[in-house]
């Protein structure tokens, strides 16, 4: 078994994140070396964790995964770009692109991985069409997540949002119509299953919100299936090519991965 695991790390969003040693770097010729080179792969929660895990099953001997559980998404981006961690395991391109461009970040998406519907949920409603007037709808707080939210919100009549904006980058600022004055509470995907016990609607991922015992197909009041929004595993930019990171593509792309995903019942596999 190729894998271990380090403990979970508690920086919150923005803090300076420092993980004891660096990111292992495979040598030219890592069938030479006498230990596995390990690399380190940064993941937030189930079933990104679970994946992971079983990468590192079936990792080849040159190489050993040690998972490293952190707290939110921009930590897991941070270490990797940082070099404190080879690779990491938890989120769609879009949301990377958007690190790489407020971060000067080099992440890059090398294998994709899974997709999976996202949904907004109720704890009041069993029907969109129930909205109330004035009602408040939790949304992501960044840019790729809220853009997708709100494209939601206007296919199904709650909002209009302006033609000339891609739906993709829309902000609440580009909402035109909003006949029942709905307000919008924008949270980190992470805090919006604390939204769910007080906000009409709620968006969130299905990694989230199985914590509350919902699933999207179950529970979700509107749902949808991107393949824009395909989780990928990414590293720094100068590792693409390295063996290390055609080791952990292959690893990523398994049977072992694909059972894992398989088994889920919420998401897919994308390779």
């Amino acid at each position: 078994m190729r894998i271990s695991r380090l403990g979970i790390l508690t920086a919150i969003v923005g803090a300076t994140v420092l993980v004891a040693g660096c990111a292992a770097t495979a040598p030219a010729d890592p069938d030479a070396a006498s230990d596995p080179v390990v690399l380190k792969v940064a993941a937030v929660t189930s079933p990104m964790t679970d994946v992971v895990e079983a990468a590192g099953e079936v990792i080849g001997d040159a190489y050993e995964i040690e998972l490293v559980e952190v707290s939110d998404y921009i930590t897991a981006n941070t270490i990797v770009n940082d070099g404190d961690a080879y690779a990491n395991f938890s989120q769609h391109e879009p949301y990377m692109q958007e690190f790489n461009a407020a971060n000067d970040g080099s992440l890059v998406a090398v294998q994709p991985v899974y997709n999976f519907v996202i949904a907004f949920y109720s704890k009041t409603l069993d029907d969109i069409g129930d909205l109330p007037e004035g009602a408040t709808v939790a949304v992501p707080n960044d840019s790729s997540n809220l853009g997708r939210a709100l494209k939601l919100l206007d296919a199904e009549g709650v909002i209009t949002l302006d033609e000339a904006v891609d739906p993709y980058a829309a902000t609440v600022g580009d909402i035109v119509e909003n006949p029942k004055g709905v307000e919008f509470l924008e949270v980190p995907i992470a805090s919006l299953n604390a939204a769910y016990e007080e906000a009409d609607l709620v968006f969130q991922w299905p990694s989230h919100i199985a914590a509350l015992g919902l699933t999207p197909d179950r529970d979700g009041l509107i749902t949808e299936l991107d393949d824009r929004f395909v989780l990928n595993v990414a590293v720094r930019e100068e590792d693409v090519d390295s063996e290390a990171t055609r080791a952990l593509k292959a690893a990523f792309a398994s049977d072992e991965v694909r059972q894992v995903i398989e088994s889920n019942g919420t998401i897919e596999p994308a390779f």
